[in-house]
């Protein structure tokens, strides 16, 4: 299964590579700001990571309709369904990519992700967990990428009352 899964990434990466050719050929590449570019190019990265992994995605930039945001991956590990935030830096600043995911940012992915998982076929809800995948596109350097599991829980933990 693991070759299955290096040859399938690789398969993406080719693909990604000949899309990303033909939008520079056309003079889409320049009409997006740099970051945005730069925050598409380490989601590509990111799930190419995930599918050398062997994890099944089934959705990129998935957007909720009527709710504002969405979710860069979601992807299958086994039975368990991921929601996965991709953070994608050039440089390693003071601050590591995955602590710019604030309580604002959760909140949103959590009502973007109970709305995905409405909208699954059958009666049971599957396992799922949140998790965050730090790309640090760095020049001249192979992608490093820092990916944590169960990054958040489904709620906010509040403070204990003294």
């Amino acid at each position: 299964m693991e070759r299955t899964a290096r040859v399938r990434a690789g398969i993406f990466d080719r693909v990604l590579a000949g899309l990303d050719w033909v939008a520079e050929r056309r003079g889409r590449s320049a009409a997006a700001p740099a970051h945005l570019l730069t925050g598409i190019e380490g989601e590509d990265a990111a799930c190419s990571h995930l599918l050398r992994n062997g994890y099944i995605v089934v959705a990129r930039r998935w957007s909720g309709g009527n709710l504002r945001g969405d979710l860069d991956l979601i992807a299958w590990q086994g039975s368990l369904l991921c929601f996965i935030e991709v953070k994608t830096r050039t440089a390693h600043d003071m601050s590591p990519a995955e602590a710019a995911i604030d309580t604002q940012k959760r909140i949103t992915l959590r009502r973007l992700a109970r709305q995905y998982v409405r909208q699954l076929p059958g009666e049971t809800i599957p396992q799922a967990r949140f998790d965050v995948i730090s790309v640090y596109l760095l020049p001249g350097e192979a992608p490093e990428f820092f990916h944590f599991e169960n990054a958040f829980e489904w709620g906010e933990r509040r403070p204990e009352a003294r």
